[in-house]
Parts: C-alpha cells; sequence; structure tokens
C-alpha cells in the first residue's frame, strides 16, 4: 500500500524502488522526488482501511445475495468457504 499511497500524493511520480524499507521515488526524467514518509504511512493506513472496508461489504453482499436464493450455510460455504464468519 505504501507505493499506492506514494502515487497517490506525489502525481509526478513515475517509479518507486524500495530497498531495505528506504522508498526512493523517481519522476518522469528519472529525479528524485522528496516524499514525506509520515504522510505516505498515514495514506498506506487510510488506503488499506478503505480496501478492507471494501473486501468487507463485498463479503456481506455476497452473503445476502445468497440468502435471497435461500441458500443453506453449508451451500454457501461449498461455494466460497471463506464466508464463514459472515455466517
Amino acid at each position: 500500500m505504501k507505493h499506492e499511497a506514494i502515487y497517490n500524493l506525489y502525481p509526478n511520480v513515475t517509479h518507486i524502488t524500495e530497498d531495505d524499507g528506504l522508498f526512493t521515488a523517481l519522476d518522469i526524467n528519472e529525479q528524485e522526488v522528496s516524499i514525506d514518509m509520515d504522510a505516505v504511512n498515514t495514506k498506506a493506513t487510510e488506503l488499506q482501511t478503505a480496501y478492507d472496508n471494501e473486501q468487507e461489504t463485498l463479503k456481506t453482499n455476497k452473503v445476502s445475495a445468497y440468502r435471497k436464493m435461500e441458500m443453506t450455510d453449508d451451500e454457501i460455504l461449498a461455494i466460497d468457504p471463506t464466508l464463514e464468519e459472515y455466517l
């Protein structure tokens, strides 16, 4: 998520290298772009939270759809075992 956070915060960054946890962001001219890692970490956390919420909603909606088709828990789990915690 940190790469995605950097791209979100610094639109002029075209690629990123990472060596032992140190990120180097480069622009189209291969010039290093200064990045604020505190801002990157905050944005990465926001992006991860948004992704997690999306996944949660997706799984909840799947279970809801299966329930509307009057499927049993066993039938739902046979189709998608990852939904067990949502049953």
